[in-house]
This record gives structure tokens, sequence and C-alpha cells, in this order.
């Protein structure tokens, strides 16, 4: 079978999860089975892999659905102790005293809070954790979703302590140390390695859209949820925007050029959550009048679900701001003190782990959930159980936190497991073994990969990114899309005799904004904010900053690669 119709059969699964969640309004929940079928047919039919083995590949899939549906209930139930605790109305009385003002809200928690989380913990839990937190202080719950999913972009390449570009290009090392023999005066080392090169020059790529996206974001957020419905209120807000990218920027850029790929992300989110609070309690740079989303009773039905947002903008103060805070305080300062090597507690964590050996017999298919280091587990569940002790809760709303979060799993359960089953499927169906890919095919996704890379040719450094996008938005991992695409990536650069550590960086940047349209972050981000079943409608919404992402992304890898740097390696 030829290469560009293996494509197209690796593109079905995909086609029909858009068509029936985008165009249908199916729910995950009825859209991924099918979309699982789909895939798992074409496996056996067109790739010719036998049906147990791609049995086994679902139920490797569905243990990492575990792992994922830990995270999502961690945040869950993080929300649900503090709306019944008292602290979360808290945290609104506080960070009314700050602002007001909606679109200044959604540049501290979903901009930079969530960036902060991101560097330290990655794998979808920003979303998971900003999203309800904007919930409750008065936002839609489909703006909510829109901003944190969009928001978890730029700092995704260096998400998890430097997760995605560590451990995902580990596959690139002995292509790396095999071509660096071959060039005269090449020494990577002397630059920090390969990885450093790559993450300095992702830095770059995701410049533009860090000080373009607030603005873009908040526009849009006003234009299709606010009372007027124009672009013109957020854009009123672009000072701050600004003033918040610069604050992110500035350590951004120094702990990748100056240090690793390991602590941008995580830095540039902490000290400029620091520095835009300070700013807005100041008043620097804030709009002159105060934005809202409106009266409750005219919002649009889309635009709530199960779990409601305030009617009231009267809140009271039930502790102090610092208890009301702890909780996330504790849970920043454990997923850093989990999550660096070299404190001694990620090693013992990560190696806790339930496995799954030989599934159904085949020795590459094996699953493990690492319980203890998920951070479903450590922090979200463990600082949801000492909170009842922090804020003194009564036994009833314990009760009602943890029966109302156990409640809410059931429709994320049922996506996640069919949405990851075929992620699996994705992966393992290029595996090189004749017995079970007879015709040594490549994986879908490279299959995918590769057909578009021959359409392209020369104009790849614009379309390289979407690549990164596509296995983000496949798998639900930056890490894992790096896995998948890194060497290709590589090799098409080599082949068209562009310059290799730019279009890996526009890899690693492309994986990092698919996760604004990966559909596990939308499945969990939806449970947590009560929008289970309305998963294509907020696709429909992010595929737009996706594409304005793109391209500008695209613009600067070409400019990079042809005009500015033709002498890089």
């Amino acid at each position: 079978m030829s290469l560009e119709l293996l494509a197209l059969v690796a593109l079905l699964p995909i086609l029909v999860a858009l068509v029936l969640m985008v165009g249908m309004r199916w729910p995950a929940t009825k859209a991924m089975p099918v979309a699982w079928l789909t895939c798992a047919a074409g496996a056996v039919l067109a790739w010719q892999l036998p049906a147990s083995y791609v049995a086994a590949l679902t139920l490797q899939g569905f243990i990492t659905a575990i792992g994922i549906l830990i995270i999502v209930f961690g945040a869950i139930i993080i929300l649900y102790t503090l709306q019944y605790s008292g602290g979360m109305e808290t945290i609104q009385y506080g960070m009314q005293n700050i602002t007001a003002d909606r679109r200044i809200q959604a540049i501290i928690i979903g901009y930079m809070f969530a960036a902060f989380i991101e560097g330290a913990a990655g794998f979808g839990t920003p979303a998971a954790l900003a999203a309800p937190l904007l919930l409750t202080l008065g936002f839609p719950p489909l703006a909510a979703a829109v901003i944190c999913l969009v928001f978890n972009s730029f700092p995704v390449t260096f998400g998890a302590v430097g997760t995605p570009v560590v451990l995902g290009l580990k596959f690139l090392n002995p292509l790396v140390d095999s071509a660096v023999a071959t060039v005269p005066g090449l020494n990577f080392a002397s630059m920090g390695g390969f990885n450093m090169v790559v993450g300095q020059w992702a830095t770059i790529m995701h410049l533009p859209m860090i000080f373009i996206l607030p603005i873009f974001m908040l526009g849009f957020i006003t234009r299709f949820f606010g009372p007027e419905r124009s672009w013109k209120p957020g854009f009123g807000a672009w000072k701050f925007c600004i003033f918040a990218a610069v604050s992110f920027t500035i350590p951004y850029l120094a702990f990748a050029w100056l240090v690793g790929p390991e602590f941008p992300s995580l830095i540039g989110g902490l000290v400029g959550l620091g520095v835009i609070v300070a700013g807005a309690k100041a008043g620097f740079c804030m709009p002159e009048k105060s934005w809202d989303f409106g009266p409750v009773d005219k919002w649009d039905p889309e635009w709530t679900g199960s779990i409601k947002g305030s009617d009231s903008c009267e809140f009271k103060c039930h502790m102090s701001q610092f208890r009301a805070w702890l909780p996330y305080m504790l849970i920043g300062g454990i997923l850093v003190v989990t999550r660096i090597p070299e404190l001694g507690l990620k090693g013992f964590l990560a190696s806790q782990a339930i496995t799954f050996s030989n599934i159904l017999g085949f020795e590459s298919v094996n699953g493990a959930i690492k319980y203890l280091y998920l951070p479903g587990t450590i922090p979200f569940m463990l600082v949801a159980v000492l909170t009842i002790f922090l804020h003194g809760m009564r036994g009833p709303d314990v009760k009602k936190a943890w029966g109302e979060s156990i409640a809410k799993m059931k429709n994320p359960a049922i996506a996640l497991f069919f949405a990851v089953g075929l992620v699996s499927i994705f992966r393992g169906s290029g595996i090189a073994d004749v017995a079970l890919n007879p015709n040594n095919y490549p994986s879908m996704p490279l299959a995918m990969a590769k057909t578009v890379a021959e359409i392209t040719g020369n104009a790849w450094p614009m379309f390289a990114a979407f690549v990164g996008g596509l296995g983000s938005f496949i798998t639900g991992s930056n890490t894992v899309s790096d896995l998948l695409f890194a060497e290709f990536q590589w090799g098409v650069a080599a082949q068209l005799d562009l310059p290799r550590q730019l279009i890996v960086a526009a890899q690693a940047v492309g994986g990092g904004m698919g996760n604004m349209v990966c559909i596990h972050n939308i499945v969990a981000v939806c449970a947590v904010v009560g929008l289970s079943g309305m998963e294509g409608t907020i696709l429909k919404k992010t595929v737009w900053p996706l594409l304005v992402y793109g391209l500008v992304v695209g613009l600067v890898t070409t400019l990079m690669s042809f005009v500015f740097l033709p002498h890089l390696f």
C-alpha cells in the first residue's frame, strides 16, 4: 500500500472524531469510541496488524488513561474541597480586591499561574487546575476552559521541569553525535548540549506569540463571551498584556539561554506571577474601566455546564488569604520538590508503580501507573486531605466534596479510555517486528507526517510546527509528540539541507501549541468545569488560536532557516 494511502487511512480516525464532535456535536463519550473503532479497523485491515495485538495496544491505552483520570480527579477534588471549606470564596474575595476586571484575572490565573504549574507538573495539569479557579471567580465555564487551554501552549515546550525536551529528544542523541563528527568545528557540548540549543531557539520561536496571544485571547473572549460581542474591550487591556509578557519573558529567556531547558516555564511563571500581581495591586498598566461578562441570566446557555459560576459579585472572607491560598502554595511547592531530580524525591516517587508487562502475551506492549508520581495523587489528593485540617472542614462538607468529585468522573472516564486507546494504536502501529507488522509500514502518525513532507518540500519550515501540533493532538503530550516525530524532523531537515536544530526546535514548539486542541486536555478540562459532552464546541474555538500560533511560528522558522541563520547546522 502506498504511503499516501496509508496516510489517508491514518487520518480517518481523526476526521471521524472531528466530524462527530465538531460537525454533529456528539459528546466525546460517543465520538471517541467510534473513532477508536475506525482506528482499530485501519490497523487490522490496512497495516495488517494482528487483532490480538491491536487489543493489547488498546488495553495499554486504558492503563495510561487511568493515570490521566487520577490527575483529573485530583483537580476536581481540590476544587470541591476549597468550595466546601470556604477557601474558594475567600480567594474570590481577595481576587476582587486585586481587580474585578475579568481580563486581568484571566491573565493572572490563565496565563501566568498556569505557566508556573505547567513548568512544575505538565501533563495537562494547568488547564485542569486553573480553569476551575476562573470558573469560581465568575467566568462562564466555556470561557474558562478555552482561556486555559489556549494559554497552556508556550510554557508546554519546557513543561514538567523540561521533560518534553530532555526526554522527548532522547532518540536524537546518536544522530547528533554522528552528525557532529562529520562537521569540523561543531561542538554542541560547548553550547550546553544539543537539548539546550534546541530550547534556546524554541524560545525565539515562541517569543512573538508570548506577546500576541494574551492580547488576541482577551479580544477573542470579549468578542465571543462579552455583552458587547466586540474585540475592542479585550484589546483595551493591551498594556497589561505587554506588562505580563515582559514579566514572563525576561526570566524565561534568561533560564533557557543560560541554564537549560528544565526551568524556563517554571521560573518565568513564578517570577511573572509575583510581578503582575504586585503591578495589578498598584494599578500599573491597568485598563481605565473594569470589564465583566455581564449578568449570568443573559449568558448564552452554551456557555454553562453542570458546575455553575457564581451569580453574585459579593464574596465573603471565611479565613485569611494566606490560609485560603495555602493549598495552592502547597501544590506548587510539592510539585517543585518532587520534580527536581537533585532533591531526591523524584526518583523514589517515579519508581513506585503498578506495572503491566507483556499485555496479552506481547513483549513490546507494557503499561505502568506511577501512582505516587502522578500529580493527581501527590500533590492534588494529598493537599485535598491536608486542606480538611488546614481549613477546619466539617465531616458533612468533606463527604459532599468527595462524593460530588467521584460522581463527576463517569463521562471523562468513557471518553479518555477510548481516546487514549486510539493513541496507543497510533503509536504501536509502526513496530519493527515482521511478525506483527509484516509490511514494515511506518506508524500511523509517521505516515501522515512523511506524506505532508513530500508535498511541502522546501517550504517545510512553514509546516514543521504543525507536525508537532499533530503529535500533541493525537497523543495528548508534547513529550510523546517529540518522541514520535523528532527523528523524522531531523531527517527531513537533513534531506532538505535545512538547519536541523531549528527544525527540531519547531517540532518542540509545535508540540506545545498543539496542547490547546489536544483531545485529552479538552476532555479533562470539560470534566472539571462541568462541560462534559461539549468537547466539540471547545475544539471549534481553540482551533483558531492554534492556526494563528502555527502561522506565526512558521513565519519565524522560515525566516530563521533561509534569511537570518542560513549558516546553522
